[in-house]
């Protein structure tokens, strides 16, 4: 390929960036936002909904977001929006959505009757106009679950849909569920307005100074909480300006050994011991604090002879005979 075509390959690819509408469209009230091709609706509107082709079929979403910046192109191309959803559309989700609890309890009793101990059917989610059934289960075991009798025989109960059975995490689980959160908030954050769940990590609650017994850090889902990594990023830049615990610094009260630090309050409590004897914690703000070492280091060379002696220009009246002896 020459110049001129990967120039015209270029050009074509930005004028395809730049005329593609893209809208976000969201399938649950609290779910992911996925990025769909609008120009069969080039007009459409936040709050609307439009039936859109994904890889598991056709699915009535609303629209959540119009994208204003140009977006690159995913491999293969964008989802594209097939049309806006018509009131029979939403009528025919609502009748559909209201058997979707009749399905999930009779899969949970022909996974009984199965003896799947280990499956947990957790809810059955059909697609607008029925066409498909997606089971979703969560398994209590890391090996693969055999479920292809469970499926045959939904498949034989619901011959009109396409069965789909779609395994999930224990975090999409409490989410699905929903209720009080092991902190005692009234609904879950995973319920409320998580859309997405970020990865979190024992390093989080360390650096926040959390406790590290399972009872301060495990949600109701059994993994580590989701809440660690809300303020997880404020606490690394705060202490990043703060002395480490053991440090020594000088306060306006003297020296002292740093005990504790408030990185949210940009604060540090030092262990100050004078020279008659008293002892004292006290709480500084980061300003008013110097390191000890470094005003220490400063001492020692403003006491000592000075090191350009040897190559000359030095105007500070020491000599190398005194640093000599001072060696």
């Amino acid at each position: 390929m020459n110049r001129l075509q990967a120039g015209r390959v270029l050009l074509r690819y930005n004028f395809d960036i730049m005329q593609t509408p893209i809208i976000g469209v969201r399938f649950t009230k609290v779910g992911k936002i996925y990025n769909f091709d609008a120009s069969a609706v080039p007009d459409v509107h936040i709050g609307e909904h439009v039936i859109v082709d994904t890889s598991r079929g056709k699915h009535l979403g609303e629209v959540i977001r119009l994208e204003k910046e140009a977006l690159p192109k995913p491999d293969g191309g964008w989802r594209s929006v097939e049309r806006r959803a018509t009131p029979r559309d939403l009528l025919l989700q609502q009748s559909w959505q209201s058997k979707q609890t009749e399905a999930m309890i009779n899969c949970r009793a022909r996974a009984a009757e199965l003896k799947l101990d280990g499956v947990k059917i957790v809810a059955a989610e059909y697609s607008y106009d029925g066409s498909r059934l997606a089971l979703l289960f969560s398994s209590e075991t890391e090996d693969k679950v055999d479920l292809k009798s469970l499926k045959k025989d939904m498949h034989n109960l619901y011959p009109n849909a396409t069965i789909e059975m779609r395994q999930i995490g224990p975090r999409d689980v409490a989410k699905i569920i929903g209720g009080m959160g092991a902190c005692g908030i009234e609904t879950r954050c995973c319920s409320k307005f998580l859309t997405e769940f970020s990865p979190i990590s024992i390093k989080m609650a360390k650096e926040q100074g959390i406790s590290l017994t399972p009872e301060e850090i495990t949600g109701m889902c059994g993994r580590l909480r989701c809440c660690l990594i809300y303020e997880y990023e404020q606490y690394v830049e705060a202490r990043k300006q703060l002395p480490k615990r053991n440090k020594r610094v000088v306060t306006p009260k003297g020296e002292g050994k740093v005990v504790d630090i408030l990185p949210m309050s940009n604060k540090v409590i030092v262990f100050i011991e004078t020279e008659d004897g008293k002892r004292f914690t006290e709480t500084f703000a980061h300003t008013d604090l110097q390191p000890w070492d470094e005003l220490e280091a400063l001492r020692r060379k403003a006491q000592g002879p000075c090191d350009r002696h040897d190559s000359g220009g030095c105007t500070c009246g020491k000599s190398t005979s005194q640093k000599k002896t001072d060696d």
